[in-house]
């Protein structure tokens, strides 16, 4: 019986690796996304200011609407980015991706390692694990549907398979 329940409990942490496995990756995809996206948003206004700077926009043979065009987008991409609170984001994404990547680390410990221990010494183990899974979950954060469409791929390519 006692070896039942260390096999249904090994099954569990085989199942819950998977997921934080995927969740993590996902995570991984999107916060990548958003380091690329806060370096446009930092960037590209010093860029469009420096166009629209330019004495070649303000001569005679100019375009000014050009020029007025850089100075707008120079002034506004910061409250873009401002108001969209991609740093919050940042600061989310970058603690779950680590969380979900050392809880897939720990069920995979207790999967190969811990399920061999008598249940009275594996259950608790266990349990602590899946708690803090439930504290990682109660943020609700999720990454794009297409953050996690892209770490399935890769999952099941065996980009994080060791032994590939």
């Amino acid at each position: 019986m006692t070896s039942d329940l260390n096999q249904n409990l090994k099954t569990q942490c085989a199942e819950q690796r998977e997921r934080c496995q995927y969740t993590s990756a996902s995570l991984f995809i999107w916060l990548r996304t958003l380091r690329l996206i806060r370096i446009v948003f930092i960037v590209g206004p010093i860029v469009f200011g420096g166009i629209a700077g330019w004495d070649i926009l303000k001569g005679p043979d100019g375009h000014p609407l050009f020029a007025a065009t850089m100075t707008l987008l120079a002034s506004i991409v910061p409250a873009v980015y401002s108001g969209l609170k991609l740093d919050d984001h940042l600061q989310d994404a970058a603690r779950l991706a680590g969380e979900y990547k050392n809880l897939e680390i720990l069920f995979g410990v207790l999967e190969n390692v811990g399920s061999l221990k008598s249940f009275a010494d594996f259950e608790p183990e266990f349990t602590k694990t899946l708690e803090r899974l439930q504290l990682a979950n109660s943020a609700a954060y999720t990454a794009p549907e297409w953050c996690f469409v892209r770490a399935r791929n890769k999952v099941q390519r065996g980009h994080y398979s060791f032994d590939k």
